[in-house]
């Protein structure tokens, strides 16, 4: 029989003065040894902290010996006397700092292999590298304190909603295949051939379900998944916390969330947030900030150049306003240690054109004078100009004309953005802010007809119901989303209980009658038996705890991320399977390329 190891008897993080003279057992992974001839000094690490062993010159040859044999992530065993520092070595950087253990044993739990990379308190190794080798990339102390963190987060919003009488209900994995959103992850089923299960892109049918059912306060912390082609910061799989109420008006979802942000913050961060967040229309955010999840930690509003454009004899400009198309400008601070040369100019330009701004006219503020760029286009004009836009000198006025507005506002909203990045206009702290009245419909110009802006079962504002068939593009829809620092944190609405109503609004997304039984019957079913009222909410738990942490990526507070490419370099995934569980599937795989 083997014999037990040493079980530790107190934790890397726990022992101060007070502790002086006790006996105790640590357990934990081998962070740095170092050889001073006569003394070895061992600093051991497990999530709760780190505490500096000492083998002292009067240690036995075998102590000696083993504390000489230990490597780099070897996971030991030591057994020893708390004893305090020496006042001028005591380690203000460490928690542990005042105290050190003298050993009296040491046993080697198990050994490390060579590392691919040092674990430090932050990783600078290659990202690859770092998901290869995942489990060592968790026992860096940035990883453990942002995995800390994101439990921190979940714990806390738990008690706010414990504490407020909502259910936490849990929803199925495998559910129907609904035509929203994203690709469906389907789940092929052994028992009915030829038929799928689909990973939920969210539990929305189900939570509304829910209400129908009664149980009027549901929240859950929820997986998602969407099959998405690999493309910036998302993930395939992905949490998010998931809240429906009934009974409710908007407000009462906003006000629910900004209680819940209070709490949460404060628990975790010790950080007091206003009471209620700064309300701002889909329209005002596209118009001063040139996105709908606008950064509000900076100003740099964009402005309307209609007037002077038109005045202009610039034909890009007054061409674009005679076809009702829009001219628009942000003005680029003059900014210490910051010059606007040709090549940054250019640089500001490609991130407008990538928005679909065809270009990014300038003019450059000297002695009260417009000077380079499109400046001779507006000759004798420079007071006028100065005085709408508010520039002055070191400035740089930096104009978009294009037919569609929401191209226009995009381009400035990227300008805007990288001008606050990196000029440092960007203040710390956390600036929330609600979206309101967004566009219930959005026109597909590829596939030629009309689609949910969000989902199809969000309800339309009062005042659109009656005619909203005649003009898709004009309704406006009771929805809402919580964007922090410029990231669109939640998405929520009042949901469509009116099973007639949910149809039209099915008709108008090119589902008809048919098609929408076949997709949506179980809820349209569900909505003949008395649905009350409903709305919620989705913020998601992923970027919230990036915001958090101060990470720009989503995968440093995801323990098991996929890469940019979608897939697992850990443990390889996604991986071909033996044909025999293929066969059991009554699948077979069509130009399977070899491995």
């Amino acid at each position: 029989m083997e014999e037990a190891f040493m079980q530790r008897t107190v934790t890397c993080g726990e022992l101060r003065a007070k502790n002086e003279g006790k006996s105790v057992i640590l357990n934990g992974w081998v962070a740095r040894n170092r050889d001073h001839g006569a003394l070895h000094f061992i600093n051991l690490r497990d999530r709760y902290g780190v505490t500096q062993v000492v083998v002292d010159d009067d240690a036995t040859d075998e102590l000696e010996k083993m504390a000489g044999s230990l490597k780099m992530e070897y996971c030991i065993a030591v057994k020893g006397i708390v004893r305090k520092r020496p006042d001028e070595m005591i380690n203000p950087d460490m928690e542990t700092g005042e105290i050190e253990v003298k050993a009296e044993k040491i046993e080697i739990l198990s050994e490390c292999a060579t590392l691919p990379f040092m674990i430090e308190e932050e990783n600078n190794a290659r990202e690859d590298l770092r998901l290869k080798y995942r489990f060592l990339d968790l026992r860096t102390g940035g990883m453990q304190k942002r995995i800390r963190l994101r439990h921190e987060v979940v714990k806390a919003i738990r008690e706010f909603f414990y504490k407020t009488d909502f259910y936490e209900i849990e929803t199925p994995t495998l559910v129907k295949s609904t035509p929203e959103g994203a690709r469906d992850f389907l789940v092929p089923s052994r028992i009915y051939p030829g038929k799928f299960f689909a990973l939920p892109q969210s539990p929305q049918l189900y939570k509304q379900i829910l209400m129908v059912s009664g149980f009027d306060k549901y929240f859950q912390i929820a997986r998602c998944y969407r099959d998405e082609d690999p493309r910036g910061d998302r993930q395939l799989e992905f949490t998010q916390l998931d809240v429906e109420m009934s009974f409710v008006k908007r407000d009462d979802v906003l006000l629910l969330m900004e209680n819940l942000f209070n709490y949460v913050f404060k628990s975790v961060m010790n950080i007091d947030l206003p009471s209620h967040f700064r309300r701002i229309t889909y329209q005002e955010a596209m118009e001063k900030y040139g996105s709908d999840k606008p950064d509000l930690r900076f100003g740099l509003e964009i402005g309307d150049a209609s007037d002077f454009a038109a005045k202009s004899t610039f034909n890009a400009f007054t061409e674009t306003l005679s076809e009702g198309g829009v001219v628009r400008y942000i003005v680029a601070p003059k900014t210490e240690g910051h010059d606007y040369t040709r090549k940054y100019l250019a640089e500001l330009e490609s991130a407008a054109k990538i928005y679909g701004a065809h270009g990014l006219a300038w003019m450059k503020v000297e002695g009260g004078k417009l000077s380079g760029g499109v400046s001779k286009f507006f000759a004798g004009m420079d007071e006028e100009v100065l005085s709408q836009t508010g520039a002055k000198d070191g400035d740089v006025i930096l104009i978009v004309a294009h037919k569609d507005f929401k191209k226009c506002a995009n381009s400035l909203g990227a300008v805007r953005n990288k001008l606050g990045a990196e000029l440092g206009l960007i203040k710390p702290g956390y600036e929330f802010c609600w979206i309101i009245d967004f566009p219930l419909f959005e026109y597909n110009e590829d596939e030629g007809h009309w689609e949910a802006a969000h989902h199809m079962f969000s309800m339309p504002q009062a005042e659109y119901i009656d005619t909203m068939e005649e003009e898709p593009g004009k309704v406006k829809g009771d929805l809402y989303d919580l964007v922090l620092n410029g990231y669109e944190l939640a998405s929520g609405s009042i949901r469509i209980h009116d099973i007639e109503l949910q149809k039209r609004v099915f008709r108008i997304c090119n589902f008809p009658d048919d098609v929408a039984q076949e997709r949506f019957g179980f809820l349209l079913d569900c909505f003949k038996y008395g649905p009350p009222p409903h709305g919620g909410i989705a913020p998601g738990i992923d970027r919230l705890c990036m915001i958090l942490a101060g990470q720009s990526s989503i995968k440093e507070v995801i323990a098991f991320p996929k890469n940019t490419a979608a897939l697992s370099p850990m443990d390889d995934c996604p991986s071909y399977v033996e044909q025999k569980q293929l066969d059991e599937l009554h699948l077979a795989i069509a130009d399977k390329k070899d491995e």
